[in-house]
């Protein structure tokens, strides 16, 4: 059975999987991850090690406000739920609620962007820029690195919903759907590491 077959009704229970192609780019997809994991882990040890060196600048204790913090890893935690549902929705084939729950997704992928805008405003405002000490640096690269892979896996879904609704679920777009799905999972995990490491160990000192 070719690709043309498996449209629609026929499409098997796991799209993403019914072909050597499908499976090959989630494998490869795992792959990628674990060498992203390998990059944050050496942000996160560096800015462990660099976290007390505050220089003439604010510290975690003083800068951090966990409200907007909460709020905002509420908005992405949220978001990772959504994809799942995406996920469920494209196995029983009902491409009116991937749609939803993607863009559902993409909203609170968005709010959580212009809440880390904010909360960075307000840093540079109290003095916490970017060379203002070895802390501040380190703070603004992992968290914002962070920041940009949500920001280009918000692109990605917007690519992708554009894709689902000139061609519609296929298994060509199922493994697409699916990849971005685990990438999403996998911004998400670090969020909360960071709102662990950065965040509340800088509020306890």
């Amino acid at each position: 059975m070719n690709h043309a077959d498996l449209t629609g009704n026929n499409l098997p229970a796991e799209p993403e999987k019914a072909t050597l192609e499908g499976r090959n780019k989630i494998l490869a997809f795992w792959l990628f991850l674990g060498g992203e994991t390998v990059l944050f882990g050496t942000l996160f040890a560096t800015f462990i090690g660099l976290r007390h060196q505050i220089g003439d600048g604010p510290s975690a204790e003083e800068l951090f406000k966990l409200g907007t913090v909460a709020l905002a890893t509420f908005l992405l935690l949220t978001s990772s739920l959504t994809s799942v549902l995406a996920i469920q929705a494209m196995h029983r084939k009902d491409i009116g609620k991937i749609k939803l729950w993607f863009v559902v997704t993409l909203i609170l992928g968005l709010a959580f962007l212009g809440l880390e805008v904010y909360e960075f405003v307000e840093y540079v405002h109290e003095g916490h820029t970017f060379t203002t000490s070895a802390f501040s640096s380190s703070f603004y690269t992992l968290v914002g690195f962070h920041g940009a892979h949500v920001a280009f896996g918000a692109l990605w879904l917007i690519v992708l919903l554009l894709q689902l609704a000139k061609k519609g679920l296929t298994v060509v777009t199922a493994p697409k759907l699916y990849v971005f799905g685990l990438y999403w999972h996998f911004v998400d995990v670090v969020w909360v590491f960071i709102f662990t490491v950065v965040y509340l160990m800088g509020k306890v000192g």
